[in-house]
């Protein structure tokens, strides 16, 4: 597995496979890998013939209240299992080395970044959309796995794929959770053990939305029934709940009619979490 650690090293070992008819397939991550991305990097490996992980905690996409500096992190632990996946390669870029002195050209997708988690963490999309499109432009990946969890982000970047033509397929490969439920997060080791059995609630909430939905609902009713669940959690802040249409994300009244996607941030002590789950009414 070659390791990567600049912009230069990186694209020379992409331009080598391309030179001989290789496709790349692309895994984005912040680090701190557990099963849910090794799911991602396991489906890009049966779409791709060569598969770069990356891995870099991007600061842009932390508020100022944020946990950066706090962040997991293990190099070691991560490249052990990305070379035991069969991953051909990591692009673990310093943060000098990803913006250079400069940094001040920024990309956006207006229509995405302001709403729902954008609005909760403010800066937060513009700094993912630029630092993916920073990523995109350096590997040159024909695909780029993402896992459906963070669906206001695959929903964004699909956009900013279509919107500025850039030749590559967005990949979505669904939720990867615990035993109990819980999806898996590199933030869930920090949460204390009474927030790590109540976290479970999440996925409940879900799973009875996912139930109710089948009646046809008001969406105002699918939001009562997930407040409620949630409820059960004691020491839950429930940061926001939105239904949402599935492929816009646009709003949804009335009665549920179409696919829609619920999404939960629900934060416990200092850890925030997020969840979500596509649902439809029987037809």
């Amino acid at each position: 597995m070659i390791i990567c650690r600049t912009k230069a090293d990186m694209r020379e070992n992409v331009r080598n496979w391309k030179q001989v008819g290789q496709t790349v397939g692309l895994v984005p991550t912040m680090g701190y890998l557990h099963e849910g991305h090794l799911a991602l990097v396991r489906m890009a490996i049966q779409k791709a013939d060569r598969v770069v992980a990356s891995i870099f905690v991007n600061p842009t996409q932390f508020g100022p209240n944020e946990d950066l500096a706090t962040y997991p992190r293990d190099e070691k632990q991560d490249l052990g299992l990305l070379a035991a996946e069969g991953v051909d390669a990591v692009f673990l870029p310093s943060e000098e080395e990803m913006y250079g002195a400069g940094g001040g050209t920024h990309v956006d997708v207006p229509d995405l970044s302001g709403i729902l988690q954008g609005a909760l963490r403010p800066g937060h999309f513009r700094g993912v959309s630029t630092v993916v499109t920073k990523l995109f432009n350096i590997v040159a990946p024909d695909i780029a796995v993402f896992g459906e969890k963070d669906y206001q982000q695959l929903t964004l970047i699909r956009q900013m794929v279509r919107d500025l033509d850039m030749p590559l397929e967005i990949v979505g490969h669904p939720t990867v959770r615990e035993s109990d439920g819980l999806a898996m997060s590199s933030r869930n080791v920090r949460l204390s053990e009474d927030h790590r059995s109540e976290a479970v609630m999440l996925n409940r909430a879900l799973d009875r939305a996912q139930e109710f939905a089948k009646t046809g609902p008001a969406i105002a009713e699918l939001e009562a029934v997930v407040m409620s669940r949630l409820a059960q959690a004691p020491s839950a802040e429930v940061k926001s709940v939105d239904i949402r249409d599935a492929v816009t994300l646009g709003e949804l009244q009335g009665a549920l009619d179409r696919p829609a996607v619920v999404l939960l941030a629900v934060r416990f002590g200092p850890v925030l979490l997020i969840d979500q789950r596509v649902i439809a009414p029987v037809t």
